[in-house]
């Protein structure tokens, strides 16, 4: 395989423990190599940071110590040391799924090249480890599926010119992501690709999932959406999810007992779509 194009892994941390070597290592483990690992941390004093200097010596590693303003401020930090040509984020206790991910997306990405198309953002799909299933991510990217669920950050490959004019939003503390994610598709025209691979395994129980957090990330969207696609576009389909019992959905989604289940019939649903 012609190894061509180099990726950015940023992995921002604050007093991660075991966890940040676990991440790096899930990295270092790729058999795709032409990668760098930026890990910008926040400020450790858990000694996370010693801990994946004495295990890894790799100049694939790249360290930065500074202090922030919380997760994406971090990831903000890091794009600007970042040199790879796509850029993923995973956080300290998540891993790429298995070790021929980097591998797979350059294919996607190469057979995209011979038929003459690119895209900016790549996204797959994503396992959740406290759930134990896999979440399919639905294989269009239109209005709806910006309104009701975008691919998480963790799945996402942005090519880097989609940070050269700004990063996250740190005004969003909990949403940064998601507002970054309808910068591109609506201010920028970017072209997201979906590919049938399963990027990355989630820890779960992350600081969006927290009782006061949820509640942000509801205001939040609320505010995003509206920004985006105007107050009516976005009441209708806020309507739309109340008609078709999306809290009820989310309820089983999150259920450990009846995710796998209610994945299937979603992953059977986007086939046929495609």
């Amino acid at each position: 395989m012609e190894q061509e194009t180099m990726y950015s892994i940023i992995v921002v941390c604050l007093n991660a423990g075991r966890r940040l070597c676990d991440t790096v290592g899930s990295v270092l483990g790729q058999h795709y190599n032409n990668f760098e690992v930026v890990v910008k941390d926040g400020g450790s004093s858990d000694g996370s940071v010693e801990m994946l200097a004495r295990q890894y010596h790799d100049e694939r590693i790249r360290v930065y110590t500074e202090k922030d303003n919380g997760i994406y401020d971090a990831m903000n930090q890091a794009v600007k040391l970042a040199e790879g040509a796509y850029f993923l984020f995973l956080n300290a206790g998540d891993s790429f799924y298995d070790e021929q991910v980097l591998g797979k997306i350059t294919q996607e990405i190469q057979e995209l090249e011979k038929r003459g198309q690119k895209a900016d953002i790549i996204y797959g799909n994503m396992y959740h480890k406290a759930l134990n299933t896999v979440i399919y991510a639905s294989p269009q990217i239109n209005d709806f599926t910006c309104y009701r669920n975008v691919p998480c950050h963790q799945t996402c490959f942005y090519h880097h010119a989609l940070f050269d004019v700004r990063g996250y939003d740190t005004a969003y503390n909990v949403r940064a992501d998601y507002e970054h994610f309808l910068w591109c598709y609506y201010d920028r025209k970017a072209v997201a690709a979906y590919v049938p691979v399963v990027i990355a395994s989630y820890e779960g129980g992350g600081y969006s999932e927290t009782k006061e957090n949820k509640k942000r990330s509801r205001q939040q969207h609320r505010e995003i959406v509206v920004r985006y696609m105007g107050r009516r576009r976005a009441d209708r389909y806020r309507l739309i999810m109340l008609l078709t019992l999306a809290p009820l959905r989310s309820a089983v989604a999150d259920n450990r007992y009846l995710s796998g289940a209610y994945n299937a019939v979603k992953t059977a649903l986007y086939k046929l779509k495609r």
